[in-house]
Protein backbone atom coordinates (compact mmCIF):
# COMPACT_ATOMS: atom_id res chain seq x y z
CA UNK A 1 0.00 0.00 0.00
CA UNK A 2 3.04 2.30 0.02
CA UNK A 3 2.17 3.25 -3.57
CA UNK A 4 -1.27 4.56 -2.59
CA UNK A 5 -0.12 8.18 -2.03
CA UNK A 6 1.50 8.23 -5.49
CA UNK A 7 -1.79 7.16 -7.02
CA UNK A 8 -3.94 9.60 -5.07
CA UNK A 9 -1.63 12.52 -5.87
CA UNK A 10 -1.21 11.55 -9.52
CA UNK A 11 2.56 11.23 -9.06
CA UNK A 12 2.70 8.49 -11.67
CA UNK A 13 3.29 8.03 -15.39
CA UNK A 14 1.48 5.78 -17.85
CA UNK A 15 2.99 4.17 -20.92
CA UNK A 16 0.88 2.27 -23.45
CA UNK A 17 2.45 0.40 -26.36
CA UNK A 18 0.67 -1.22 -29.32
CA UNK A 19 2.79 -4.25 -30.20
CA UNK A 20 2.14 -6.62 -33.10
CA UNK A 21 0.33 -9.18 -30.94
CA UNK A 22 -0.30 -7.38 -27.65
CA UNK A 23 -1.21 -3.95 -26.35
CA UNK A 24 0.37 -3.31 -22.96
CA UNK A 25 -0.02 -0.55 -20.38
CA UNK A 26 2.46 0.03 -17.54
CA UNK A 27 1.92 2.51 -14.71
CA UNK A 28 5.06 3.62 -12.85
CA UNK A 29 5.66 5.72 -9.76
CA UNK A 30 7.91 8.78 -9.62
CA UNK A 31 10.94 6.47 -9.37
CA UNK A 32 9.93 4.67 -12.59
CA UNK A 33 9.12 1.46 -10.73
CA UNK A 34 6.16 -0.39 -12.32
CA UNK A 35 3.22 -0.53 -9.91
CA UNK A 36 0.37 -1.74 -12.16
CA UNK A 37 -0.22 -3.07 -15.65
CA UNK A 38 -2.83 -4.24 -18.13
CA UNK A 39 -2.76 -5.89 -21.53
CA UNK A 40 -4.89 -6.94 -24.47
CA UNK A 41 -4.05 -9.59 -27.07
CA UNK A 42 -4.80 -8.80 -30.71
CA UNK A 43 -3.86 -10.06 -34.15
CA UNK A 44 -3.43 -8.28 -37.47
CA UNK A 45 -5.81 -9.19 -40.30
CA UNK A 46 -4.89 -9.96 -43.90
CA UNK A 47 -7.64 -8.19 -45.84
CA UNK A 48 -7.66 -6.89 -49.39
CA UNK A 49 -4.05 -8.02 -49.82
CA UNK A 50 -2.68 -6.05 -46.86
CA UNK A 51 -1.90 -6.65 -43.19
CA UNK A 52 -4.06 -4.32 -41.12
CA UNK A 53 -5.87 -3.54 -37.87
CA UNK A 54 -9.24 -1.75 -38.01
CA UNK A 55 -10.05 1.44 -36.12
CA UNK A 56 -12.41 -0.65 -33.98
CA UNK A 57 -9.53 -3.02 -33.21
CA UNK A 58 -7.49 -0.03 -32.05
CA UNK A 59 -10.32 1.49 -30.00
CA UNK A 60 -11.42 -1.74 -28.34
CA UNK A 61 -7.86 -2.84 -27.65
CA UNK A 62 -6.91 0.49 -26.10
CA UNK A 63 -10.01 0.64 -23.90
CA UNK A 64 -9.64 -2.98 -22.76
CA UNK A 65 -5.96 -2.47 -21.94
CA UNK A 66 -6.70 0.64 -19.88
CA UNK A 67 -9.66 -1.05 -18.14
CA UNK A 68 -7.41 -3.93 -17.08
CA UNK A 69 -4.77 -1.51 -15.80
CA UNK A 70 -7.45 0.38 -13.88
CA UNK A 71 -8.75 -2.88 -12.39
CA UNK A 72 -5.21 -3.86 -11.40
CA UNK A 73 -4.81 -0.55 -9.54
CA UNK A 74 -8.15 -1.03 -7.78
CA UNK A 75 -7.34 -4.61 -6.76
CA UNK A 76 -3.83 -3.86 -5.48
CA UNK A 77 -4.36 -0.50 -3.82
CA UNK A 78 -8.08 0.05 -3.41
CA UNK A 79 -7.84 3.25 -5.47
CA UNK A 80 -9.99 4.24 -8.45
CA UNK A 81 -7.59 5.71 -11.00
CA UNK A 82 -8.66 9.27 -11.80
CA UNK A 83 -5.39 10.98 -12.72
CA UNK A 84 -1.79 10.31 -13.63
CA UNK A 85 1.15 12.66 -13.94
CA UNK A 86 1.75 12.09 -17.65
CA UNK A 87 0.89 9.67 -20.45
CA UNK A 88 2.79 8.41 -23.48
CA UNK A 89 1.80 6.23 -26.43
CA UNK A 90 4.02 3.95 -28.48
CA UNK A 91 3.43 1.44 -31.26
CA UNK A 92 5.02 -0.87 -33.79
CA UNK A 93 7.13 1.08 -36.26
CA UNK A 94 5.94 3.26 -39.12
CA UNK A 95 3.34 1.97 -41.57
CA UNK A 96 0.70 4.05 -43.34
CA UNK A 97 -2.30 5.90 -41.93
CA UNK A 98 -3.73 8.78 -43.98
CA UNK A 99 -6.74 11.00 -43.29
CA UNK A 100 -8.76 13.63 -45.16
CA UNK A 101 -9.67 17.11 -43.92
CA UNK A 102 -12.66 15.72 -42.00
CA UNK A 103 -10.40 13.29 -40.13
CA UNK A 104 -11.69 10.25 -42.01
CA UNK A 105 -9.29 7.34 -42.56
CA UNK A 106 -8.89 7.14 -46.35
CA UNK A 107 -7.65 3.53 -46.66
CA UNK A 108 -7.21 0.76 -44.08
CA UNK A 109 -4.13 1.08 -41.87
CA UNK A 110 -1.16 -0.55 -43.62
CA UNK A 111 1.24 -1.94 -41.03
CA UNK A 112 5.02 -2.19 -41.23
CA UNK A 113 4.59 -5.86 -42.12
CA UNK A 114 3.39 -5.08 -45.65
CA UNK A 115 6.11 -5.42 -48.28
CA UNK A 116 4.19 -3.90 -51.19
CA UNK A 117 6.26 -0.70 -51.27
CA UNK A 118 9.56 -2.20 -52.47
CA UNK A 119 9.47 -0.43 -55.85
CA UNK A 120 8.81 2.97 -54.24
CA UNK A 121 11.51 2.40 -51.62
CA UNK A 122 14.05 1.59 -54.34
CA UNK A 123 13.22 4.73 -56.32
CA UNK A 124 13.36 6.96 -53.24
CA UNK A 125 16.68 5.47 -52.17
CA UNK A 126 18.14 6.54 -55.51
CA UNK A 127 16.44 9.95 -55.43
CA UNK A 128 17.60 10.79 -51.90
CA UNK A 129 20.91 8.85 -51.98
CA UNK A 130 19.71 7.58 -48.63
CA UNK A 131 18.48 4.11 -47.75
CA UNK A 132 14.67 4.05 -47.55
CA UNK A 133 13.21 0.76 -46.24
CA UNK A 134 9.91 -0.43 -47.72
CA UNK A 135 8.21 -0.29 -44.31
CA UNK A 136 8.79 3.47 -43.94
CA UNK A 137 5.78 5.75 -44.24
CA UNK A 138 7.14 7.77 -47.16
CA UNK A 139 7.68 4.55 -49.13
CA UNK A 140 4.05 3.57 -48.57
CA UNK A 141 2.91 7.03 -49.64
CA UNK A 142 5.02 7.05 -52.80
CA UNK A 143 3.88 3.52 -53.67
CA UNK A 144 0.26 4.68 -53.43
CA UNK A 145 1.16 7.57 -55.75
CA UNK A 146 2.92 5.24 -58.23
CA UNK A 147 -0.11 2.95 -58.19
CA UNK A 148 -2.41 5.89 -58.93
CA UNK A 149 -4.55 5.17 -55.89
CA UNK A 150 -7.44 7.67 -55.96
CA UNK A 151 -7.22 8.51 -52.26
CA UNK A 152 -3.82 10.25 -52.48
CA UNK A 153 -5.33 13.51 -53.77
CA UNK A 154 -7.45 13.77 -50.59
CA UNK A 155 -4.68 13.32 -48.02
CA UNK A 156 -4.62 16.03 -45.37
CA UNK A 157 -2.62 14.22 -42.65
CA UNK A 158 -0.31 11.22 -42.57
CA UNK A 159 0.79 9.60 -39.33
CA UNK A 160 1.63 6.31 -37.62
CA UNK A 161 -0.41 4.20 -35.20
CA UNK A 162 0.79 5.90 -32.01
CA UNK A 163 0.60 9.28 -33.74
CA UNK A 164 -3.06 8.54 -34.57
CA UNK A 165 -3.93 7.55 -30.99
CA UNK A 166 -2.14 10.63 -29.64
CA UNK A 167 -4.01 12.88 -32.11
CA UNK A 168 -7.31 11.25 -31.21
CA UNK A 169 -6.85 11.89 -27.49
CA UNK A 170 -5.20 15.35 -27.61
CA UNK A 171 -6.04 16.90 -30.98
CA UNK A 172 -2.29 17.41 -31.58
CA UNK A 173 -0.71 16.28 -34.88
CA UNK A 174 2.76 15.54 -33.51
CA UNK A 175 5.25 12.67 -33.44
CA UNK A 176 8.42 11.83 -31.50
CA UNK A 177 11.60 12.33 -33.47
CA UNK A 178 12.59 8.65 -33.31
CA UNK A 179 9.38 7.58 -35.01
CA UNK A 180 9.49 10.62 -37.33
CA UNK A 181 12.83 9.38 -38.66
CA UNK A 182 11.04 6.24 -39.89
CA UNK A 183 8.33 8.27 -41.60
CA UNK A 184 10.66 10.52 -43.60
CA UNK A 185 14.44 11.04 -43.27
CA UNK A 186 15.38 13.45 -40.46
CA UNK A 187 18.38 15.78 -40.45
CA UNK A 188 20.30 15.03 -37.20
CA UNK A 189 21.56 18.61 -37.11
CA UNK A 190 18.24 20.46 -37.43
CA UNK A 191 16.16 17.69 -35.79
CA UNK A 192 13.56 18.22 -38.53
CA UNK A 193 12.64 16.48 -41.77
CA UNK A 194 15.62 16.70 -44.13
CA UNK A 195 15.25 19.89 -46.19
CA UNK A 196 16.89 18.70 -49.42
CA UNK A 197 14.86 15.51 -49.42
CA UNK A 198 11.58 17.29 -48.74
CA UNK A 199 12.31 19.62 -51.67
CA UNK A 200 13.00 16.60 -53.89
CA UNK A 201 9.81 14.87 -52.77
CA UNK A 202 7.82 18.08 -53.19
CA UNK A 203 8.80 18.04 -56.89
CA UNK A 204 7.27 14.58 -57.21
CA UNK A 205 4.08 15.79 -55.54
CA UNK A 206 3.93 18.80 -57.86
CA UNK A 207 4.52 16.68 -60.97
CA UNK A 208 1.61 14.49 -59.90
CA UNK A 209 -0.50 17.65 -59.39
CA UNK A 210 -1.18 16.80 -55.76
CA UNK A 211 -2.50 19.73 -53.67
CA UNK A 212 0.01 19.53 -50.81
CA UNK A 213 3.69 19.54 -49.94
CA UNK A 214 5.56 17.14 -47.68
CA UNK A 215 5.44 19.40 -44.61
CA UNK A 216 1.72 20.00 -45.07
CA UNK A 217 0.75 16.42 -44.30
CA UNK A 218 3.44 15.11 -41.93
CA UNK A 219 3.15 15.50 -38.13
CA UNK A 220 5.22 18.06 -36.26
CA UNK A 221 8.44 16.62 -34.82
CA UNK A 222 9.03 16.81 -31.07
CA UNK A 223 11.92 15.48 -28.97
CA UNK A 224 11.74 13.64 -25.65
CA UNK A 225 10.97 16.02 -22.79
CA UNK A 226 8.84 18.39 -24.87
CA UNK A 227 5.15 18.83 -24.06
CA UNK A 228 3.03 17.22 -26.78
CA UNK A 229 -0.41 18.39 -25.66
CA UNK A 230 -2.88 17.36 -22.99
CA UNK A 231 -5.69 14.85 -22.66
CA UNK A 232 -8.92 16.45 -23.85
CA UNK A 233 -12.33 15.77 -22.30
CA UNK A 234 -13.12 13.63 -25.35
CA UNK A 235 -9.76 11.85 -24.98
CA UNK A 236 -10.33 11.10 -21.30
CA UNK A 237 -13.76 9.64 -22.01
CA UNK A 238 -12.40 7.67 -24.98
CA UNK A 239 -9.61 6.13 -22.92
CA UNK A 240 -11.83 5.51 -19.88
CA UNK A 241 -15.50 5.18 -20.94
CA UNK A 242 -16.46 4.82 -17.25
CA UNK A 243 -15.69 8.52 -16.92
CA UNK A 244 -13.32 8.40 -13.93
CA UNK A 245 -10.20 9.70 -15.72
CA UNK A 246 -9.69 13.45 -15.59
CA UNK A 247 -8.86 15.61 -18.61
CA UNK A 248 -5.82 17.90 -18.74
CA UNK A 249 -3.13 15.26 -18.19
CA UNK A 250 0.05 16.18 -20.14
CA UNK A 251 1.30 13.82 -22.85
CA UNK A 252 4.86 13.32 -24.02
CA UNK A 253 5.71 12.89 -27.72
CA UNK A 254 4.46 9.54 -29.08
CA UNK A 255 7.33 7.22 -29.99
CA UNK A 256 7.90 4.00 -31.93
CA UNK A 257 8.81 0.67 -30.39
CA UNK A 258 12.44 1.09 -31.48
CA UNK A 259 12.72 4.27 -29.40
CA UNK A 260 11.04 2.79 -26.34
CA UNK A 261 13.34 -0.23 -26.61
CA UNK A 262 16.35 2.08 -26.47
CA UNK A 263 14.95 3.77 -23.36
CA UNK A 264 14.05 0.47 -21.65
CA UNK A 265 17.64 -0.77 -22.12
CA UNK A 266 19.43 2.49 -21.26
CA UNK A 267 20.79 2.72 -24.82
CA UNK A 268 20.25 6.32 -25.93
CA UNK A 269 23.80 7.51 -25.29
CA UNK A 270 26.30 7.66 -28.16
CA UNK A 271 28.54 4.59 -28.48
CA UNK A 272 25.88 2.39 -26.85
CA UNK A 273 23.34 0.09 -28.42
CA UNK A 274 20.84 -2.67 -27.86
CA UNK A 275 19.96 -5.96 -29.49
CA UNK A 276 16.43 -7.32 -29.36
CA UNK A 277 16.48 -11.03 -30.15
CA UNK A 278 13.35 -13.12 -30.52
CA UNK A 279 11.51 -14.31 -33.62
CA UNK A 280 13.37 -11.53 -35.46
CA UNK A 281 16.46 -9.67 -34.30
CA UNK A 282 17.61 -6.09 -34.61
CA UNK A 283 20.52 -4.04 -33.35
CA UNK A 284 20.43 -0.29 -32.78
CA UNK A 285 23.74 1.53 -32.36
CA UNK A 286 23.82 5.24 -31.47
CA UNK A 287 26.31 6.89 -33.84
CA UNK A 288 28.75 9.72 -33.22
CA UNK A 289 28.60 10.86 -36.86
CA UNK A 290 26.91 10.02 -40.14
CA UNK A 291 28.04 7.00 -42.16
CA UNK A 292 30.15 7.66 -45.26
CA UNK A 293 27.46 6.35 -47.63
CA UNK A 294 24.07 4.63 -47.63
CA UNK A 295 23.92 0.86 -47.12
CA UNK A 296 20.88 -1.32 -47.88
CA UNK A 297 21.68 -3.35 -44.76
CA UNK A 298 21.47 -0.31 -42.43
CA UNK A 299 18.45 1.86 -41.64
CA UNK A 300 19.22 5.31 -40.25
CA UNK A 301 16.80 6.44 -37.54
CA UNK A 302 17.22 8.49 -34.36
CA UNK A 303 16.95 8.19 -30.61
CA UNK A 304 14.00 9.92 -28.88
CA UNK A 305 16.20 13.03 -28.56
CA UNK A 306 17.33 13.02 -32.20
CA UNK A 307 20.79 11.43 -32.17
CA UNK A 308 21.52 9.31 -35.24
CA UNK A 309 21.13 5.54 -34.90
CA UNK A 310 22.28 2.79 -37.24
CA UNK A 311 19.72 -0.02 -37.24
CA UNK A 312 20.30 -3.53 -38.57
CA UNK A 313 17.03 -5.46 -38.79
CA UNK A 314 16.92 -9.19 -39.60
CA UNK A 315 13.73 -11.14 -40.18
CA UNK A 316 15.05 -14.36 -38.65
CA UNK A 317 16.52 -15.22 -35.27
CA UNK A 318 15.13 -18.00 -33.06
CA UNK A 319 12.37 -19.67 -35.12
CA UNK A 320 14.62 -22.33 -36.70
CA UNK A 321 16.49 -22.78 -33.43
CA UNK A 322 13.17 -23.35 -31.65
CA UNK A 323 12.28 -25.96 -34.26
CA UNK A 324 15.43 -27.95 -33.47
CA UNK A 325 14.80 -27.73 -29.73
CA UNK A 326 11.23 -28.95 -30.29
CA UNK A 327 12.53 -31.89 -32.33
CA UNK A 328 14.83 -32.95 -29.51
CA UNK A 329 11.84 -32.56 -27.17
CA UNK A 330 9.91 -35.00 -29.36
CA UNK A 331 12.79 -37.47 -29.08
CA UNK A 332 12.80 -37.07 -25.29
CA UNK A 333 9.09 -37.94 -25.18
CA UNK A 334 9.73 -40.94 -27.43
CA UNK A 335 12.32 -42.08 -24.88
CA UNK A 336 9.74 -41.72 -22.11
CA UNK A 337 11.22 -38.51 -20.66
CA UNK A 338 9.06 -35.56 -19.64
CA UNK A 339 11.51 -32.64 -19.80
CA UNK A 340 10.12 -29.12 -19.13
CA UNK A 341 10.65 -26.78 -22.07
CA UNK A 342 12.89 -24.37 -20.11
CA UNK A 343 15.12 -27.25 -19.02
CA UNK A 344 15.30 -28.58 -22.57
CA UNK A 345 16.54 -25.19 -23.76
CA UNK A 346 19.09 -24.98 -20.95
CA UNK A 347 20.42 -28.50 -21.61
CA UNK A 348 20.82 -27.95 -25.35
CA UNK A 349 22.22 -24.40 -25.09
CA UNK A 350 24.77 -25.45 -22.47
CA UNK A 351 25.73 -28.38 -24.68
CA UNK A 352 26.33 -25.86 -27.48
CA UNK A 353 28.94 -24.16 -25.28
CA UNK A 354 30.97 -27.38 -25.40
CA UNK A 355 31.17 -27.37 -29.19
CA UNK A 356 34.23 -26.43 -31.22
CA UNK A 357 34.69 -22.67 -31.44
CA UNK A 358 34.08 -22.78 -35.22
CA UNK A 359 31.23 -25.33 -34.85
CA UNK A 360 33.44 -28.09 -36.28
CA UNK A 361 32.71 -27.02 -39.84
CA UNK A 362 28.91 -27.21 -39.49
CA UNK A 363 26.90 -24.32 -40.97
CA UNK A 364 23.25 -23.53 -40.28
CA UNK A 365 21.05 -21.04 -42.13
CA UNK A 366 18.00 -20.02 -40.07
CA UNK A 367 15.99 -18.47 -42.93
CA UNK A 368 12.45 -19.48 -41.99
CA UNK A 369 11.45 -16.38 -43.99
CA UNK A 370 13.32 -14.27 -46.53
CA UNK A 371 16.31 -12.26 -45.31
CA UNK A 372 17.24 -8.88 -46.80
CA UNK A 373 20.71 -8.76 -45.22
CA UNK A 374 21.85 -11.94 -47.00
CA UNK A 375 19.65 -11.48 -50.10
CA UNK A 376 17.58 -14.61 -49.48
CA UNK A 377 14.18 -14.09 -51.09
CA UNK A 378 12.18 -16.87 -49.43
CA UNK A 379 12.35 -19.02 -46.33
CA UNK A 380 14.67 -22.00 -46.83
CA UNK A 381 16.28 -23.11 -43.55
CA UNK A 382 19.36 -25.16 -44.35
CA UNK A 383 21.85 -27.21 -42.30
CA UNK A 384 25.06 -27.98 -44.20
CA UNK A 385 28.25 -29.97 -43.51
CA UNK A 386 31.07 -31.56 -45.42
CA UNK A 387 32.13 -35.16 -44.95
CA UNK A 388 35.04 -33.88 -42.83
CA UNK A 389 32.89 -31.78 -40.49
CA UNK A 390 32.64 -32.80 -36.83
CA UNK A 391 28.97 -33.74 -36.63
CA UNK A 392 27.84 -34.04 -33.03
CA UNK A 393 25.20 -32.55 -30.75
CA UNK A 394 27.45 -29.83 -29.26
CA UNK A 395 28.53 -28.53 -32.66
CA UNK A 396 24.98 -28.79 -34.02
CA UNK A 397 23.58 -26.62 -31.26
CA UNK A 398 26.47 -24.17 -31.42
CA UNK A 399 25.98 -23.79 -35.20
CA UNK A 400 22.27 -23.02 -34.77
CA UNK A 401 22.98 -20.53 -31.98
CA UNK A 402 25.61 -18.82 -34.13
CA UNK A 403 23.15 -18.80 -37.03
CA UNK A 404 20.65 -16.83 -34.94
CA UNK A 405 23.14 -13.92 -34.90
CA UNK A 406 24.85 -14.47 -38.27
CA UNK A 407 22.87 -12.07 -40.48
CA UNK A 408 22.96 -9.49 -37.67
CA UNK A 409 26.74 -9.79 -37.52
CA UNK A 410 27.05 -9.25 -41.28
CA UNK A 411 25.05 -6.01 -41.03
CA UNK A 412 26.75 -4.77 -37.86
CA UNK A 413 30.23 -5.54 -39.26
CA UNK A 414 29.59 -2.88 -41.90
CA UNK A 415 29.27 -0.28 -39.16
CA UNK A 416 31.87 -1.64 -36.74
CA UNK A 417 34.56 -2.72 -39.21
CA UNK A 418 34.04 -0.86 -42.50
CA UNK A 419 32.80 2.43 -41.01
CA UNK A 420 34.77 2.27 -37.75
CA UNK A 421 31.73 3.06 -35.60
CA UNK A 422 32.60 3.27 -31.91
CA UNK A 423 30.63 0.96 -29.61
CA UNK A 424 31.37 0.58 -25.91
CA UNK A 425 28.55 -1.76 -24.88
CA UNK A 426 25.41 -3.52 -26.09
CA UNK A 427 22.40 -4.34 -23.96
CA UNK A 428 20.64 -7.53 -24.96
CA UNK A 429 17.00 -8.46 -24.40
CA UNK A 430 14.74 -11.19 -25.72
CA UNK A 431 14.04 -14.89 -25.44
CA UNK A 432 17.41 -16.17 -26.65
CA UNK A 433 19.04 -14.74 -23.51
CA UNK A 434 16.84 -16.60 -21.00
CA UNK A 435 19.38 -19.40 -20.67
CA UNK A 436 22.17 -18.02 -18.54
CA UNK A 437 25.32 -16.88 -20.34
CA UNK A 438 25.10 -18.78 -23.65
CA UNK A 439 23.29 -16.42 -26.02
CA UNK A 440 24.92 -13.46 -24.27
CA UNK A 441 28.46 -14.75 -24.76
CA UNK A 442 27.82 -15.74 -28.39
CA UNK A 443 26.43 -12.27 -29.19
CA UNK A 444 29.52 -10.73 -27.57
CA UNK A 445 31.67 -12.94 -29.79
CA UNK A 446 29.69 -11.99 -32.89
CA UNK A 447 29.98 -8.23 -32.35
CA UNK A 448 33.26 -8.07 -30.45
CA UNK A 449 31.87 -5.88 -27.65
CA UNK A 450 30.67 -6.49 -24.07
CA UNK A 451 27.00 -7.49 -23.80
CA UNK A 452 24.92 -6.55 -20.75
CA UNK A 453 21.67 -8.16 -19.67
CA UNK A 454 19.47 -6.28 -17.21
CA UNK A 455 16.55 -7.67 -15.26
CA UNK A 456 14.42 -4.63 -16.12
CA UNK A 457 14.80 -5.23 -19.87
CA UNK A 458 11.94 -7.68 -19.62
CA UNK A 459 9.58 -4.84 -18.72
CA UNK A 460 9.50 -3.95 -22.41
CA UNK A 461 8.53 -0.95 -24.49
CA UNK A 462 5.47 0.08 -22.47
CA UNK A 463 7.80 0.63 -19.52
CA UNK A 464 10.16 2.59 -21.78
CA UNK A 465 7.21 4.76 -22.83
CA UNK A 466 6.23 5.33 -19.19
CA UNK A 467 9.80 6.48 -18.51
CA UNK A 468 9.54 8.99 -21.37
CA UNK A 469 6.27 10.25 -19.87
CA UNK A 470 7.93 10.59 -16.46
CA UNK A 471 10.89 12.39 -18.02
CA UNK A 472 8.45 15.02 -19.28
CA UNK A 473 7.32 15.97 -15.75
CA UNK A 474 10.23 14.84 -13.56
CA UNK A 475 13.31 16.10 -15.45
CA UNK A 476 15.43 18.75 -13.83
CA UNK A 477 16.66 21.87 -15.58
CA UNK A 478 19.19 20.92 -18.23
CA UNK A 479 18.94 17.20 -17.50
CA UNK A 480 19.40 15.21 -20.70
CA UNK A 481 17.56 11.97 -21.33
CA UNK A 482 20.72 9.87 -21.09
CA UNK A 483 21.61 11.56 -17.77
CA UNK A 484 18.08 10.93 -16.51
CA UNK A 485 18.29 7.25 -17.46
CA UNK A 486 21.82 6.76 -16.12
CA UNK A 487 21.33 8.53 -12.80
CA UNK A 488 17.65 8.25 -11.97
CA UNK A 489 16.31 5.14 -13.66
CA UNK A 490 19.12 2.60 -13.99
CA UNK A 491 21.47 3.66 -11.17
CA UNK A 492 21.98 0.61 -8.97
CA UNK A 493 20.06 -1.69 -11.33
CA UNK A 494 21.23 -5.27 -11.38
CA UNK A 495 22.90 -6.34 -14.58
CA UNK A 496 25.37 -8.93 -15.85
CA UNK A 497 28.02 -7.99 -18.41
CA UNK A 498 30.09 -10.45 -20.41
CA UNK A 499 33.10 -9.33 -22.43
CA UNK A 500 33.83 -11.19 -25.68
CA UNK A 501 36.08 -14.22 -25.37
CA UNK A 502 38.96 -14.02 -27.87
CA UNK A 503 38.71 -17.70 -28.87
CA UNK A 504 34.94 -17.42 -29.33
CA UNK A 505 35.44 -14.32 -31.50
CA UNK A 506 37.95 -16.16 -33.68
CA UNK A 507 35.64 -19.17 -33.97
CA UNK A 508 32.62 -17.03 -34.87
CA UNK A 509 34.67 -15.27 -37.54
CA UNK A 510 35.63 -18.64 -39.07
CA UNK A 511 31.97 -19.68 -38.96
CA UNK A 512 30.78 -16.46 -40.64
CA UNK A 513 33.28 -16.82 -43.49
CA UNK A 514 31.94 -20.32 -44.21
CA UNK A 515 28.40 -18.98 -43.79
CA UNK A 516 28.97 -16.33 -46.46
CA UNK A 517 30.56 -18.82 -48.87
CA UNK A 518 27.57 -21.12 -48.53
CA UNK A 519 24.86 -18.52 -49.19
CA UNK A 520 24.60 -19.48 -52.90
CA UNK A 521 23.43 -22.92 -51.71
CA UNK A 522 20.53 -21.28 -49.84
CA UNK A 523 19.64 -19.19 -52.90
CA UNK A 524 19.71 -22.38 -55.00
CA UNK A 525 17.30 -23.95 -52.52
CA UNK A 526 14.99 -20.97 -52.98
CA UNK A 527 15.03 -21.51 -56.74
CA UNK A 528 14.98 -25.31 -56.68
CA UNK A 529 12.54 -26.16 -53.88
CA UNK A 530 8.86 -25.18 -53.83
Amino acid sequence: MEEKPYLEQGATALGIEFGSTRIKAVLVNADNVPIASGSHDWENRFEGGIWTYTLDDIKNGLQDTYAKLKADVKEKYGVTLTKVGAIGFSAMMHGYMVFDKAGKLLVPFRTWRNNNAEAAASELTKLFNYHIPARWSVAHLYQAILDNEPHVKDIDFQTTLEGYVHWLLTGEKVIGIGEASGMFPVDPETKQYDKKMTVAFDKILAERKLPYKTHDILPKILAAGEVAGALTAFGAKFLDPAGDLQAGIPLCPPEGDAGTGMVATNSVKRRTGNVSAGTSVFAMIVLEKELSKPYPEIDLVTTPVGDLVGMVHCNNCTSDLNGWVNMFGDFAKLAGLDIPKWKLYDMLYFEGEKGDKDCGGLVAYNCVSGENITEIQKGRPLFVRTSESKFNLANTMRAHLYSAFAALKIGCDIMLKEEGVGLDRITGHGGIFKTERVGQSFLAAALGVPVTLMKTAGEGGAWGMAILANYLVEKRAGETLDDYLENRVFAGQEGVTLAPNAEDEKGFEQFIQRYKKGLPAVRAAVDGLD
